[in-house]
């Protein structure tokens, strides 16, 4: 009974021994083909190729059409707002040292908006000769100023009774003088441009 059982362990250890090797040949066998095959790179479909490929045109079409319904929606507004050139008013002998009331025209372009708007101008020649305009607006709570009306050769507001002197000093109530507008002499006539902060006083 004895001898039987070593002779069946003497048989069936090298078996077994076998067996181990064959099955730890396997093991490694599956691990580098498991390690190999998560190297492998993905690969693209036709079907996303061509997903892709149709997306990126549709929108490269898109852009073309938005794109300039955006530009004409918003150029308008970025341009800046014109109307600042100079404007034909009087002509040249017609200004005395007395001042003067003229009024005229100005082309405005503000984004879509066109418009013509009329504006005032006092305008005259000082001790020098020299022509000048002021700008009518009382710069207190914006009236329109006139010359003269009290008799003492001044520019009064009846809004609040503000005063100014000959070239727009402020006298009276208003904190700031009157402003000037620029001013062109070319061909015997006067050509006012934009308003300006009053350089006279």
């Amino acid at each position: 009974m004895v001898w039987f059982v070593m002779v069946f362990d003497g048989l069936t250890r090298p078996a077994y021994r076998l067996a181990k090797g064959v099955e730890q040949e396997m093991s490694n066998h599956e691990q580098h083909e498991q390690s190999h095959s998560s190297v492998k790179r993905k690969t693209m479909s036709r079907r996303q190729f061509l997903s892709y490929t149709l997306g990126g045109a549709g929108a490269f079409m898109a852009g073309g059409v938005v794109l300039p319904m955006i530009r004409f929606a918003v150029d308008p507004i970025l341009q800046k707002k014109t109307g600042g050139t100079f404007v034909k008013v009087a002509e040249e002998s017609a200004i005395t040292s007395e001042p003067k009331e003229f009024k005229y025209q100005i082309h405005q372009v503000d984004g879509w908006y066109e418009s013509d708007p009329v504006r005032t101008a006092w305008i005259a020649r000082d001790q020098n000769g020299a022509i000048f305009a002021l700008s009518p607006v009382c710069k207190h709570l914006g009236c329109t100023v006139n010359w003269n009306t009290q008799n003492d050769n001044q520019y009064f507001c009846p809004c609040h009774e503000a005063k100014y002197s000959f070239d727009g000093k402020n006298l009276k109530v208003a904190p700031a003088p009157l402003d000037e507008y620029e001013v062109e002499v070319r061909d015997g006539w006067v050509y006012l441009g934009p308003v300006k902060a009053n350089t006279r006083v």
